[in-house]
């Protein structure tokens, strides 16, 4: 129930600021992007806590649902390559296609999530690259900072989760009667 009322109290932020500043302009469709990036973060994370007592691989699930959802809020919101609106954002999709596809192909079983979860760091961290290599979103004002700190920032998060999902295995493996 938790995360569920604290999704709807992080929906009612913007509401209750935009009764305080004009810098908050919000429409319907922002409210419904934002209410459906939510329910997906919350209904990704109850998903996994019913698959599972094991209050690692619950850690990880809320670990990677809360690197998802950043990674897409901040994509549309502001882009992390340039701006929202620079094509390149779109390589993040990449990333997120690497860890919900490898997710489904391991079955979202412990060991082979451990990979996956991996692996999307690696992805992360080929996208930081590409962008800086090709000098994509170099006209920003924070440029490469930004990209190399949320690079780091999101790697380490599926790292995280990574490392905790590898402990739920190791766990579940230990408590295993031996053959």
């Amino acid at each position: 129930m938790a995360p569920w009322i604290v999704g709807t109290l992080i929906l009612l932020m913007p509401l209750v600021a935009m009764q305080f500043t004009d810098e908050m302009d919000w429409d319907e469709t922002d409210f419904l992007v934002f209410g459906a990036m939510l329910l997906g973060a919350c209904g990704a994370y109850e998903l996994a806590t019913r698959m599972t007592e094991n209050i690692a691989y619950r850690a990880a699930a809320g670990v990677a649902a809360m690197a998802t959802f950043i990674l897409i809020w901040m994509n549309l919101a502001v882009g992390i390559i340039g701006s929202e609106d620079n094509p390149a954002n779109l390589m993040y999709g990449g990333v997120l296609a690497v860890v919900i596809l490898g997710g489904f192909m391991v079955r979202f079983r412990p060991h082979g999530m451990a990979r996956v979860l991996a692996t999307t760091a690696l992805a992360q961290a080929f996208v930081g690259v590409i962008a800086l290599m090709a000098g994509l979103g170099s006209t920003g004002a924070n440029w490469p900072q930004v990209i190399l700190v949320l690079t780091g920032f999101f790697s380490a998060l599926w790292l995280v989760s990574a490392w905790l999902v590898r402990k739920a295995a190791r766990e579940k493996t230990s408590a295993s009667p031996a053959p």
